[in-house]
This record gives structure tokens, sequence and C-alpha cells, in this order.
């Protein structure tokens, strides 16, 4: 490794074959952002930065590296990087857009089933009339009798869409661009709808918008108000995108009729001891396991590929500044 190799931080997790090819290739130093001194020093010299979800890309960071190049998101969405700063800053900032899509959608779909089929795992004998009773009272929703909605059919979206159509589920969707810009497939047979419609429709909402400032809280009280009492909301995408007081209002309204809410992403994030939607029942949480197999966190750390590429003043393949960087 030449004394001249360019410097990079991962400031978070990282698999050790992207760690290994980024090290051959650069002074790669690893250091947790939460060791505040360490880290904060060893920004000052770096030219390359490999973040996750947690490490704040922001103004204040940015002015503690003053050599710094490139910013490399191992992910999907950039909520944690201030996109402006960076630009005023010439800092290109990378990322892995498709990296997680096939992971979230599993998930997504999982959920979808733990909402609408109940299940139960028989551990020890349990009587004759026992077993009956449960039979009876677990009764679930099938799934070719509901309508998904999808807010936002981005690339996480129109996937779930596609699972949801071969299960033979209804779908609607709503999104900023029209179905040409979206480029959906012909055979797609998702229908596009205005968001009261979406709201007043869906048995499942399942939300897939980006993280831009315009859409925080944008499931808020009104359009909950507007949902179906028995409507389950799911979210893995963003925390910010629901109204944590609004969604607490209406779970306890609805509870009796069977709708709810599954959570996989928070806000603030980790949820303090005091958050709102601890202790509801209709409210499942889940600690931000959407995109948690192996293969999206390798493919998600392969971001360092990019890095290197702008490092080596080459283009990179992923720049958010194609107007990618905040759609899923």
């Amino acid at each position: 490794m030449s004394k001249r190799s360019p410097k990079v931080i991962a400031s978070e997790h990282l698999s050790e074959s992207a760690a290994r090819w980024l090290g051959q290739r650069c002074n790669l130093v690893r250091v947790s952002h939460e060791d505040v001194k360490t880290f904060t020093k060893e920004l000052a010299g770096t030219q390359g930065l490999v973040v996750r979800t947690y490490t704040q890309v922001n103004k204040k960071l940015l002015e503690q590296a003053p050599k710094l190049k490139v910013v490399g998101r191992a992910g999907v969405g950039l909520d944690n990087i201030s996109l402006s700063a960076c630009k005023q800053r010439g800092v290109e900032v990378v990322y892995t857009p498709d990296a997680n899509t096939q992971a979230v959608v599993e998930y997504t779909v999982g959920l979808i089933c733990d909402a609408t089929r109940p299940r139960l795992v028989l551990r020890q004998y349990v009587d004759p009339m026992h077993f009956h009773r449960m039979r009876k009272d677990l009764v679930g929703r099938q799934l070719d009798t509901l309508v998904l909605g999808v807010l936002g059919m981005g690339r996480i979206g129109r996937r779930v869409a596609a699972a949801a159509h071969a299960i033979g589920m209804r779908v609607i969707y709503n999104d900023l661009l029209t179905r040409r810009k979206l480029n959906l497939p012909d055979e797609d047979a998702s229908e596009f709808v205005d968001k009261d419609t979406l709201y007043g429709s869906a048995d499942i909402l399942t939300i897939h918008v980006d993280g831009r400032r315009s859409n925080r809280r944008l499931v808020d009280a009104a359009a909950l108000g507007q949902l179906k009492k028995s409507c389950i909301v799911i979210n893995t995408a963003r925390g910010m995108l629901v109204d944590n007081e609004a969604l607490v209002a209406w779970a306890k309204r609805v509870a009796r009729s069977g709708g709810g809410a599954y959570l996989d992403v928070h806000d603030p994030e980790p949820p303090p001891d005091d958050y709102p939607l601890y202790g509801i029942k209709n409210v499942k949480l889940l600690p931000h396991l959407a995109s948690r197999t192996p293969q999206a966190m390798e493919n998600m750390s392969w971001v360092v590929r990019d890095v290197a590429a702008v490092l080596a003043g080459d283009k990179p393949k992923w720049p958010a500044w194609q107007g990618k960087g905040l759609r899923d």
C-alpha cells in the first residue's frame, strides 16, 4: 500500500470481502461514528467516507473533513446525508439503490401474511376442546379477497405489487410520477388512483416513498382518518413518513375492528423509552429488520466500488445526482 493511497473511513458495518477489496486500493480506517473523539480526529485527513444508516453526514461533519471527496452510502435511502451540503462542498455522494430490494420485498410480503393469517405454534399437548377453540378463533383473511394499496411505486413498491398480484390481490397505487415515467411493464395490472381513493379503498396500505422533506408525516391524521377501520398499515420505508401521535389515536379507535400497523422503521431510531407507540396491542414494532439478510448487507457494502472509482478520478455507477437518490 502506497503512503499516498487515499484515506477512507468506514464508520459503520462493512462486509469483510468489501473491506478487503477497498483496503487493497485505499488506506482503510474502520472507526465507529459513535467513538466521537477518534472519528473526529480521523475525519481531518480523510478523502472518502463509507456510512450506512446512523452516521449523520451534515454541514458540521463536512467542516471537520476538509479533504473529503466522496461519501458512500452502503444502502438505499440518503436521509442521513445532506445532499445540498455535499454538493455545495463538491463532495460526491454514491449509494447502492437496488442492493436490498429483494430483502425488503420479501419482508414486506411476510408482514402482509403475518397481519392477515394468524399462526399459532403448538409447543405442548392441548386438549381437544382447546384445539377446536383455537381453530374457531384464529380465522384469517384470504389475500385474494383484499385490496393492497401501495404508496410509492419505486423499486420496492412495484416488486411488492407484483408479488401481491401473483397471490391474487387487487393492487392500487399512488405515486408522484405518472405510469409512463415509472416505466411500469404492460403486464402490470396495478391501478393508479388518487390518494383519497388509495386510503379509502385499501385493506392493507404499504408505504414505499422516499425521505424528501415534503414527505415528513405524509401519513397524518387526515390520511389515517380515511382508512378502513380494518386496514393494516405497513411501513418498511422510513419512520418519518408516519405521524406517530396520529397513529396512536387511530390505532386505539380501530382496535376492535381489526385495524392496526406493522412498523419496521421509526422516528426517531432507535425509539426512545417514551416512544408513544409502545404498549399499543394492534401496533407491532420491529427493530428495522427489512434489509437484514447476508446477501443484502453484502450488496450494500459494495458501494466501495464507486467510492474507489471517484477517488481514482473515474465516473461512479450510482451517483446521487442522477435524480435517483431519493427513490426506493
